[in-house]
């Protein structure tokens, strides 16, 4: 009897993909579109092809930004012949909208897509899988997880396609979830997933890869925040790490830690956000040199490893696609850890994930202070 797996499909290629190569591995498939609000609720939109185990979860057909993905991931499942429901996570969704408001609020940088993931990806879609009886969830991140040998649970590895690698935002999952998981396309590079896609005939082998965050399909941070909370009083002074007054800006949630361009004054040499004030509203500026950082501590740490110790020696990644750099990690308590670099790095931002590695292999990661 084949293992039911539900997969959350986002109506792009790599996920369409996903349902494909799960299909030929022998598992039986039951495709998941998460909506991220609700403009508009009607009947349900649930489309069952097989019978299933009673849902205590209603799927609404709803009007939002993500439309035409869940058109496009009901039509893939649709050609695939598998079981497809639309469900409404506009609380869930919520959440991470509060999240993200709140630390550009408090001059940090947030990560919303890890949070995302911790939350809502592989923590809501394996209630659901629970509810109709599956054994595993999956998705279309490209990322890998290894068996090993004297572990309970596998390791979480990269994508063999560094350049696609999301490994990063993956972290923060409960580790007791890992035997749970599959990454159908984390052993392929794009280029295949995309041929492949294209030889199943799945409408989305070409379509484009979504680079916003899919609450800000406009990439407008700053109006999405008037939007969400309202305008804020958060214009002031710009000043050199001397405190010396350099200029003015409308926002410092229009800033981030060593961010170059758009700063609105002008030097001889480049300059970079150094600092964050939300209590002064003061944006604080420098030079590459004052950018620099030789140490970090991280809070909230997840760990995908049986024991890290008391330090390890490995590798830190302090953002996504972000040259991972050779470290020190000192654990601090269960909470909190310390990475002191080989070498400075440069922009380390509060609010964003660092992530440990040991080569390939993710050994956890924590949230920078």
């Amino acid at each position: 009897m084949s293992q039911r797996v539900v997969l959350a499909m986002s109506g792009g290629v790599d996920s369409s993909a996903a349902a494909h190569l799960l299909l030929e591995q022998g598992y039986e498939v039951i495709g998941l579109f998460m909506r991220s609000g609700a403009t508009e609720e009607t009947a349900c939109a649930t489309e069952d092809k097989q019978s299933l185990p009673v849902l205590n979860l209603k799927a609404h057909k709803q009007g939002c930004c993500s439309a035409s993905d869940a058109a496009d991931a009901r039509r893939v499942a649709d050609m695939l012949d598998i079981p497809f429901h639309a469900l409404n996570f506009k609380d869930a969704f919520g959440r991470i909208k509060d999240y993200f408001a709140d630390e550009y609020l408090a001059g940090r940088t947030p990560n919303p897509c890890v949070m995302c993931n911790n939350w809502l990806k592989f923590g809501k879609l394996w209630d659901f899988a629970e509810q109709v009886g599956a054994s595993y969830i999956s998705t279309g991140h490209y990322a890998q997880l290894t068996s090993v040998p004297g572990e309970t649970q596998p390791a979480l590895m990269r994508g063999l396609d560094r350049s696609k690698d999301q490994s990063y935002v993956l972290f923060g999952i409960n580790r007791e979830l890992l035997d749970k998981i599959i990454f159908p396309v984390g052993g392929f590079v794009k280029p295949e997933i995309r041929e492949m896609a294209g030889e199943a005939g799945l409408r989305t082998a070409n379509k484009p890869d979504s680079q916003e965050i899919c609450f800000i399909p406009d990439n407008d941070y700053f109006g999405f925040l008037n939007r969400y909370r309202g305008p804020q009083e958060t214009a002031g002074e710009m000043v050199d790490t001397s405190g010396n007054v350099v200029g003015q800006h409308t926002g410092y949630e229009n800033y981030t830690i060593g961010q170059r361009k758009r700063l609105g004054v002008a030097f001889g040499t480049p300059r970079f956000v150094i600092k964050i004030e939300p209590e002064t509203n003061r944006v604080v500026i420098g030079t590459r040199d004052e950018l620099a950082r030789n140490s970090l501590e991280a809070n909230r740490s997840n760990w995908l490893i049986d024991d890290p110790g008391s330090e390890i020696r490995c590798q830190a990644q302090i953002r996504y696609q972000h040259k991972e750099a050779d470290c020190l990690v000192e654990i601090l308590d269960e909470d909190r850890f310390r990475v002191t670099f080989d070498d400075p790095e440069y922009g380390v931002a509060p609010g964003q994930a660092v992530v440990l590695y040991d080569a390939d292999r993710v050994l956890g990661g924590g949230w920078i202070m």
